[in-house]
């Protein structure tokens, strides 16, 4: 080292904050006495950072416990059958009569036909198939009871007197005799009184003509369009219908146990009457159950003719109406023309399968997951030559219970005119849970 001057060399002491550079001024609105110092703003955007994240994680843990915490989406149930299955149509030629009216109609498969265009005619004692109706209708009986006794008046006994002088059909009475209304039935339906069919609407309704308004109704409610009745026993000329219309009511009648027992009976014993035969043709002959028969000047011959026959192992009901016959044994005539009715067409009905048993008839799905839903048994209708078949499924109330193998998840419902058939359905395998991301998100 040298000196220029003569002067001893001077050095400046070693300080390690000299390696720092000098720290900028503050910027202008920090400048005076409230400026905050660096550090501290540090820490306070730290701390607000910490909190936005203690936040987020919060309320990510929430929204994740509540989705957590909730059922999972019930799972859906999608059926893969056809709704309807349609029998093809093939012609049905039947032995219509060839004077009068005519009609068939087999009631569990709402099957009906006609012999042609129909007009209203005399329909006689048929008329007391809708008297017997509307006293069922206002006062039910089981087949063990007997019903209200009515007790027969002066005027019932006078009415008598009148029948048997008109030779009308009719049922002896002694004024003060009591009579059930289960014995004014059988009485009514197997031997056709019309005495008796007087007695019971003065007895349901007070008069008869306010028992004829409610006849007249009730044809109204059963689709009679072409009915109109104008007395209880159809001794009046005036009670008229068709063929097709009286089906109605007797197969409305005839899902009545009482009915159905009345109609089957050869004769009845009544406490003064005694035993009194019926008018209905072929009743126990053949098959026939009868049904109810009916005779006036006016309306020739008529008969309401019911038989049970087995097709395909199944009990079948078929009925058939016959009006207008003339000639000899007219009564005899009709029945006969309505059972070569009923005979021809039971070769026409059919069977049809609508499920298999093991047959896959919906799909339990969720989360994109799926197993099969299995008929628990076979179902099979009774078909009719253009008739159609429907199926539906009736889903299980709390199908979210409902996921494991062999659970019923609902019910499969066949239905063809009055006949129903329902199977379970169960799950062929579990229904796998909603996976866990779906549930999150």
């Amino acid at each position: 080292m040298s000196q220029s001057d003569g002067a001893p060399l001077m050095v400046a002491p070693f300080r390690l904050d000299s390696l720092h550079a000098p720290e900028p001024p503050p910027p202008p609105h920090q400048k005076g006495r409230h400026a905050v110092p660096t550090h501290k703003r540090r820490r306070w955007g730290l701390r607000i950072v910490l909190l936005v994240v203690v936040v987020a994680v919060a309320g990510a843990g929430a929204f994740v416990g509540v989705r957590l915490s909730a059922p999972p989406s019930p799972p859906e149930v999608t059926p893969v059958l056809a709704g309807s299955v349609t029998v093809p149509a093939t012609p049905v030629s039947l032995p219509w009569p060839a004077s009068g009216q005519a009609a068939v109609t087999i009631p569990a498969l709402g099957v009906a036909q006609s012999s042609g265009p129909e007009q209203p005619v005399s329909v006689a004692s048929m008329t007391k198939l809708m008297t017997a109706y509307v006293v069922l209708h206002d006062h039910p009986l089981t087949l063990d009871e007997q019903g209200p006794p009515v007790t027969v008046s002066a005027a019932d006994l006078n009415d008598y007197d009148v029948d048997a002088v008109q030779n009308n059909s009719s049922a002896l009475v002694a004024a003060g005799e009591q009579l059930s209304e289960a014995q004014l039935l059988g009485g009514l339906l197997v031997h056709s009184a019309d005495n008796y069919a007087d007695m019971l609407a003065e007895w349901d309704a007070g008069s008869i003509p306010a028992f004829v308004a409610k006849m007249n109704a009730a044809a109204a409610q059963l689709g009679m369009t072409q009915t109109h009745f104008a007395d209880a026993s159809g001794v009046s000329p005036q009670s008229m219908s068709t063929a097709s219309d009286i089906l109605k009511v007797a197969a409305a009648d005839m899902q009545n146990p009482v009915v159905v027992a009345d109609v089957r009976m050869p004769a009845v014993t009544l406490p003064v009457a005694g035993t009194i035969k019926t008018y209905t043709p072929l009743v126990g002959l053949m098959g026939v159950i009868g049904v109810k028969s009916g005779y006036s000047t006016a309306a020739g011959g008529c008969d309401v003719l019911g038989v049970v026959r087995q097709v395909h192992g199944t009990s079948v009901l078929l009925l058939a109406a016959v009006t207008g016959q003339t000639g000899q044994e007219v009564l005899a005539q009709a029945g006969l023309h309505g059972l070569a009715l009923v005979s021809a067409m039971v070769p026409h009905i059919g069977s049809l399968q609508m499920v298999r048993q093991g047959q896959v008839v919906v799909r339990v799905s969720r989360g994109g997951r799926s197993a099969g839903g299995a008929a628990a048994a076979s179902a099979s209708v009774l078909t009719w030559p253009g008739a159609t078949a429907r199926r539906h499924f009736a889903g299980a109330p709390d199908p979210q219970s409902r996921t494991g193998r062999g659970a019923v998840v609902g019910t499969e419902l066949v239905t063809l005119g009055r006949q129903r058939v329902a199977v379970s359905v169960r799950l062929q395998r579990d229904v796998p849970p909603e996976p866990l991301l779906r549930r999150l998100f």
